[in-house]
């Protein structure tokens, strides 16, 4: 939009330094408390066991993440597609600062990618879950990283509401069904990731119901002691050379 100002002026263009734009287009960061690293024992279908290392995701994963997600983004099946657009951009979002107050876990055995949790704070009393990703299937990995997540917004992080929705019937039945979430009044309420339901869990519920029944479903719980042993295994990050999904 272009208008003739309504008074003479001494310079008709200015040149603005990006430097002073950025503030405005970067949300300023709440005081967040950082994941602290953890790990847990998964039980498998076949009796084993492995350890699931659960981290923040570090600027040297991003990359690696992306290209994976370009590989989850054609797969047509259980709405992967657009779950896999939506990580792909909230990824690269964190990374070039336009996403409001990101928290990224990543869950490793052995190093590689095996699960993925994000979410952001709306503010000080309500974190709004993203997405929650398996990439090694049958062995509880989502209900721990989306168990991580929570704890972390409502336990760590100090938020008194945790909102979710759902783009897939496994993600639904997991943490929506399972865990008995209310949902607000819709459309009065929706959640930013289309505008969806919101499914909530407020922290005397967390405490009083849904924290036990998360450990019972996972049937451990998360160990922030972590080893050395653990630590070393995992320190070479790496995606899995095509998603199992």
């Amino acid at each position: 939009m272009r208008l003739e100002p309504p008074e003479k002026v001494s310079e008709e263009q200015l040149t603005i330094d990006v430097r002073e734009i950025e503030p405005l287009l970067q949300a300023p960061p709440m005081d967040l408390k950082p994941w602290p690293e953890a790990m847990i024992p998964l039980r498998q279908r076949d009796g084993s066991e492995k350890m699931l290392y659960i981290r923040q995701a570090k600027t040297e994963d991003v990359q690696p993440m992306l290209a994976f997600m370009k590989k989850v983004m054609e797969v047509e099946k259980d709405f992967y597609d657009i779950v896999g657009a939506r990580v792909y951009a909230e990824i690269l979002g964190e990374y070039r600062k336009r996403l409001k107050d990101p928290f990224t876990l990543v869950g490793l055995i052995d190093g590689e990618l095996a699960g993925f949790a994000n979410g952001r704070f709306k503010n000080e009393d309500i974190a709004i879950s993203l997405h929650t990703m398996t990439f090694a299937r049958r062995g509880r990995i989502g209900w721990a990283m989306y168990y991580a997540k929570t704890y972390y917004a409502l336990e760590i992080a100090g938020a008194k509401e945790w909102w979710s929705t759902f783009e897939s019937y496994n993600g639904w039945r997991m943490a929506g069904l399972e865990m008995a979430q209310p949902s607000y009044p819709w459309p009065e309420y929706q959640h930013e990731l289309g505008g969806a339901r919101i499914f909530y869990v407020t922290k005397k519920y967390w405490d009083s119901s849904v924290k036990a029944f998360a450990k019972q479903m996972i049937g451990s719980d998360l160990n922030f002691n972590v080893t050395d042993e653990v630590r070393k295994a995992n320190e070479n990050f790496r995606c899995p050379e095509t998603p199992t999904l």
